[in-house]
């Protein structure tokens, strides 16, 4: 009984055995994250079009939720950009940025996104996350990443401005560049200058003082607190806010009330294929992360489990007034880095951001929103990676193309439509290299029982036997490709009196390709061939045991390939097994 509540609740697994060591490290973790979460969720609330104090409000039930649900020890839940940008894009069309109904969607949104990934629990859908591939994802996060810098660059100039996509953006910014704030630039400009210095300079400084690494590392993860505050010293000190300088205002003090968002079966309708795509992005966000920490440590997580705790996270997001989390990638290498033992550490994060709510709310009124942009710019440029599209080029065209199309669709169409265009093109490339799969006449390895390529190795052929390997799955796309290939090499070895074919990269056989096996075996009788097969894997075997294939096509089916050709022509066998291995000419081109 306890194994099986254990199995739902992970937090029994490790509450057991929480000592104050433990107690220690998590404590220290959660301080730097949420000094390090409060600036970001103020931020990636007015990303997502909402009051900055929503970024707070969805810092908290939700991680109380992922840590009594979830499996990774170290992943920091709460609002990121790219989730945040997808909330924008889903809501912006439908209601005016920052009003009541925008604020109730959003919540809407967080429930639908929340009951999507349980129900995928339930399911037990996880898989359908590897439909976003990696370069898919890859190319969506970089894409995202420029077309929230160029968003949030009217805030640094203190212009407004709208736009879409990239090209309206740029077209927009170019076009009000004259009339920028200058004051909000100094404060914008500063703050990005700063923000810089201190991601990418600033430890390197204080180890050069004597800094331990690991104090200067946390130092510099605190830095946008300081530019904060900074900041609003100089609000507060020189009346910008007078002066034109656009500034948060007035944040409510105090905890959230819990309540359901509205259920409008219309604007579900509308909502639902956003919720599910935000749900699918910031699962396959969160694993991701969760699973490259989790190997550090030599832990597991279960992503299946995962599932139901990023679903109770995203909603309770909705109960308590906020919108769609996830597990967010910077905030969850500070908090491994930080020491965190047990996600106990983001519950803390949680009582952190409660506080923070409760009793320092008004010192946030001066603070300006170029800081905030400035916060986000900064934090969503490390996420842009175009250099991993010249790395994709190289090894895969085809996977280099899918992600070329999600940046591009991202950046001149939409988030959504960018990162469809990408998983369809992935799709449809997959089809089209599984229908023309690779299929190699093979022969024997003198002085072995091995077979390889006749096109690349020096090999022994039968000229009785004519062995053909297939290495793909076989299925309706490549069924049709299938037959024609083995007509196209009967007819290049007429002396051929069996076609073995060789099986061992065939994980699936379906209906068609089960037609054109027994088309194939058909016309090779008409040729005075028979049929045989070999190294046909267990499941498959199970298949073909239900079907009438194995009682009709006459042939035999073999263990391994070296077996096929000692029944079938065992003198060729034994003359292959005698040649000396010093005779075998290693490979004719490159290995394969």
């Amino acid at each position: 009984m306890k194994q099986r509540l254990a199995r739902y609740l992970p937090m029994l697994a490790w509450a057991r055995h929480y000592d104050r060591a433990a107690a220690t490290k998590d404590s220290l973790a959660a301080l730097i994250v949420t000094l390090m979460l409060i600036p970001q969720s103020l931020a990636y609330a007015m990303l997502a079009g909402l009051p900055p104090v929503t970024g707070l409000y969805a810092s908290m039930l939700p991680l109380i939720a992922y840590t009594l649900f979830g499996t990774s020890r170290t992943l920091a839940v709460g609002p990121v950009a790219v989730v945040s940008l997808m909330t924008a894009a889903a809501l912006g069309p439908l209601f005016a940025p920052g009003s009541a109904e925008y604020a109730a969607a959003a919540m809407l949104l967080a429930l639908l996104s929340g009951a999507v990934l349980l129900l995928m629990a339930v399911l037990r859908l996880g898989f359908l996350a590897n439909f976003l591939s990696h370069p898919v994802i890859s190319g969506f996060i970089s894409a995202s990443g420029i077309l929230i810098a160029l968003g949030q660059l009217k805030h640094i100039l203190g212009i407004s401005i709208g736009g879409e996509n990239a090209v309206q953006l740029l077209a927009a910014l170019l076009t009000a560049l004259p009339g920028a704030h200058l004051p909000t630039l100094a404060i914008g400009g500063s703050s990005l200058l700063f923000l810089y210095l201190v991601r990418s300079r600033l430890s390197v400084w204080l180890q050069h003082l004597g800094m331990s690494p690991h104090i200067a590392g946390t130092l510099t993860k605190i830095g946008p607190v300081a530019a904060l505050l900074l900041a609003i010293a100089a609000v507060s000190a020189f009346g910008l806010a007078d002066v034109g300088v656009r500034v948060v205002g007035e944040v409510p003090r105090g905890l959230p009330s819990l309540s359901l968002p509205m259920l409008d079966p219309a604007l579900i309708l509308q909502l639902l294929p956003a919720a599910v795509l935000i749900s699918l992005v910031g699962f396959v966000e969160s694993v991701s992360v969760a699973q490259t920490l989790a190997a550090k440590r030599r832990e597991r997580i279960e992503p299946n489990q995962e599932l139901v705790a990023l679903g109770g996270a995203n909603v309770a997001a909705a109960l308590s007034g906020g919108f769609p989390v996830t597990g967010g990638f910077a905030r969850s290498v500070v908090n491994f880095d930080a020491g965190a033992q047990t996600p106990l550490a983001g519950a803390l994060t949680a009582l952190g951001i409660g506080i923070t709510v409760l009793l320092f709310t008004p010192l946030f009124h001066n603070l300006p929103h170029a800081v905030l942009a400035a916060t986000i710019i900064v934090a969503v440029l490390s996420l842009v990676d175009l250099s991993a599209l010249r790395r994709t080029w190289r090894y895969s065209r085809q996977d280099a193309a899918a992600m070329a199309a999600t940046m591009l669709g991202v950046l001149l169409i939409g988030v959504e439509s960018g990162i469809l265009l990408g998983v369809g093109l992935s799709l449809l490339l997959f089809l089209w290299r599984t229908s023309q799969p690779h299929i190699a006449v093979v022969g024997q390895l003198p002085g072995s029982e091995h077979f390889r390529n006749v096109e690349r190795f020096a090999v022994v052929q039968s000229p009785r036997v004519l062995s053909v390997r297939v290495d793909e799955s076989l299925y309706f796309p490549n069924a049709r490709f299938l037959e024609d290939r083995i007509a196209e090499l009967i007819g290049r070895h007429p002396q051929a009196e069996h076609l073995v074919l060789m099986c061992p990269g065939v994980n699936l056989i379906d209906a068609s390709a089960l037609e054109s096996l027994e088309a194939i075996t058909a016309r090779l009788h008409a040729a005075g061939i028979q049929l045989h097969l070999s190294e046909v894997k267990g499941p498959v075997m199970d298949r073909l045991r239900h079907s009438d294939f194995l009682s009709d096509f006459g042939g035999q089916v073999f263990i391994s390939q070296y077996e096929a050709l000692l029944a079938l022509d065992p003198d060729t066998t034994f003359h292959a097994l005698e040649r000396p291995r010093e005779r075998f000419a290693s490979i004719k081109e490159n290995a394969g």
